[in-house]
C-alpha cells in the first residue's frame, strides 16, 4: 500500500508494539491519529520519546468509553486495534478489568468501524488464545483454550471480531502475533526480565523454565500488521504472525547470558510461576497462511533481535525497576 496521506488510527498507540507501529506509519507518510489511555499526568507512553511527535495527532481517551472511541475513529480509513490489558499475572488479580478493556473495548471499536463505515480494521489477537499446543506447529485451526483470564478475554474479543464480520460485514482481519519482543518492552515480559537481571546480577529468577515460546522481533510484527492492512482477500481471516522456531525459557536465558558473555545461575521462583493448569507449555507457529496471504515471514533472527534488544535495554536500564518482580 502507498501509505502517503492515508488516515489511520492506532489504539494502544503509547505501548510497546503500538509505538513502533505509529512510527513506521509516520515514516511511510500516513496521517496518524494515536489513541492513548487517559492518565492524570498526560503521558503519551512511549510516544513521549518519539522524534515524530509533531506528525502524530494524539487523542487521550479510554477504550471502555464509547464516546472516546467514536471521537478517535471519525474520518479515518484504517484502524489498527492494539489497545488491551496484556499482563497475564495481573489478569489473575483483576479479571474484571480485562473484561472491560479487552472485550467491551473491542466491542466499542467494532461498533465504530461498523457505524462510521471505516474501510478496514486490523484487530490484534495473541498466541495465548491457543493455550498449550495440542499439535505443532500451531495453525489457525487449532482449538482455542482460555488458560488465563487474559487469554479468555482475548478469545472473546476475537470472536466478537468474527461475529461482526459475519453479521454486519465489518471489514476486519485478525492478526495473531506470537511472542513479540524488542526495544521498549516492559519487564512484565520474559525477555526484558532476563536481560535486566543478566546485566545486573549473576542469579536469574524466572517462573517455569520448561515452557517454549515462538519469539519475534518487533519490526517483523509491525510489518505483519501493515501487510494485513493492505492485502487483498484477507477480510474475515485470522492470520498467525510467528517464526516457526521454539525455544524454552531456560534455554532463552542461557542464550541471553551467552550474548552478554556471562555465566549465570537460573532459578525458578514460585511467585513468578503461573498456576499449574494455567501455564501454556508450548507455543510454536505455523506461518504458512501469513506467507500465502501476506507474503510475510520474519526477517530478524532470534540472536540478532536479542542483541538489538540487549543493546537498547543497556542504554535505558534506568527505566526498569531493578530487583523487583513486575506483575
Amino acid at each position: 500500500m502507498n501509505w502517503h496521506g492515508k488516515r489511520v488510527l492506532v489504539t494502544g498507540a503509547g505501548g510497546f508494539i503500538g509505538s513502533h507501529l505509529v512510527e513506521r506509519l509516520v515514516e511511510s507518510g500516513a496521517r496518524v491519529r494515536a489513541l492513548v489511555h487517559y492518565n492524570a499526568i498526560g503521558s503519551w507512553g512511549w510516544l513521549d520519546q518519539t522524534p515524530n511527535r509533531e506528525y502524530i495527532q494524539v487523542v487521550l481517551g479510554d477504550l471502555t468509553d464509547r464516546d472516546s472511541v467514536y471521537q478517535a475513529a471519525r474520518n479515518v480509513e484504517i484502524i489498527f486495534h492494539l489497545g488491551a490489558l496484556i499482563a497475564i499475572p495481573y489478569s489473575y488479580q483483576a479479571p474484571a478489568s480485562y473484561v472491560r478493556t479487552n472485550i467491551e473495548g473491542t466491542l466499542n471499536v467494532l461498533l465504530a468501524v461498523r457505524d462510521l463505515r471505516i474501510a478496514r480494521l486490523v484487530h490484534t489477537s495473541t498466541s495465548e488464545v491457543y493455550g498449550t499446543a495440542r499439535y505443532v506447529p500451531i495453525d489457525e485451526n487449532h482449538p482455542l483454550q482460555g488458560q488465563s483470564p487474559y487469554a479468555a478475554t482475548k478469545i472473546a474479543a476475537d470472536k466478537l471480531a468474527e461475529a461482526f464480520y459475519c453479521s454486519y460485514g465489518v471489514p476486519v482481519v485478525t492478526v495473531r502475533p506470537f511472542n513479540t519482543y524488542g526495544p521498549r518492552q516492559s519487564a512484565r515480559a520474559v525477555i526484558p526480565t532476563i536481560i535486566t537481571q543478566c546485566l545486573t546480577k549473576d542469579t536469574i529468577f524466572l517462573g517455569h523454565l520448561h515452557p517454549t515460546r515462538d519469539l519475534n522481533y518487533v519490526s517483523d510484527t509491525v510489518e505483519g500488521f501493515l501487510r494485513a492492512a493492505s492485502a487483498d482477500n484477507v477480510l474475515g481471516e485470522t492470520i498467525n504472525l510467528g517464526s516457526g522456531r521454539e525455544i524454552s525459557i531456560g534455554d532463552l536465558a542461557q542464550l541471553v547470558a551467552r550474548l552478554l558473555g556471562k555465566t549465570v545461575r537460573i532459578e525458578s521462583e514460585d511467585q513468578r510461576c503461573r498456576p499449574q493448569k494455567s501455564e501454556v507449555e508450548r507455543l510454536v507457529a505455523d506461518n504458512t497462511k501469513a506467507k500465502r496471504l501476506l507474503q510475510w515471514e520474519p526477517r530478524i533472527a532470534l540472536e540478532d533481535g536479542l542483541q538489538r534488544t540487549i543493546d537498547w535495554i543497556r542504554e535505558h536500564l534506568r527505566r526498569y525497576r531493578l530487583g523487583s518482580y513486575t506483575v
